[in-house]
């Protein structure tokens, strides 16, 4: 696992237009330069929002990369918890260390009944 390699590939996909227009043109071979294992190359390139995040993607650096591939918030929100369901808990990173095992976990832990689809867009205005 290379999470930094991961991370540091977004980082710059996020900030550079000319590795942006080169991504979309091959996404395969724009990845090479980077020290990546299969599993991580192919969540690059499909684009796997929920296993990128389960190995400890920053969602910082992660929502840019869904907003790239015009993935709505809301799906994306979902695709991180899908992924955490799917993999298991983060693997590496800023969220393992915290111990987040995703909204709905969290939820139980305190108590709370997972929030219905759609209530965080309600809650900020319908946006």
């Amino acid at each position: 696992m290379s999470l930094y390699y991961v991370q540091k590939f977004l980082f710059e996909l996020n900030r550079s237009e000319e590795l942006q227009a080169r991504y979309r043109e091959d996404r395969s071979a724009v990845l090479d330069p980077y020290e990546l294992t299969e599993e991580e190359r192919a969540a690059l390139i499909e684009p796997d929002i929920g296993l990128l995040f389960h190995f400890g993607v920053n969602g910082q650096i992660l929502m840019h990369f869904a907003a790239l591939h015009k993935i709505e918030w809301s799906d994306y929100l979902q695709a991180m918890r899908d992924g955490v369901e799917r993999h298991g808990p983060v693997r590496e990173g800023v969220y393992a260390v915290t111990g987040y095992e995703g909204v709905d976990a969290h939820s139980a832990e305190l108590g709370q009944a997972p929030a219905p689809p759609g209530a965080a867009a309600e809650r900020a205005g319908g946006q």
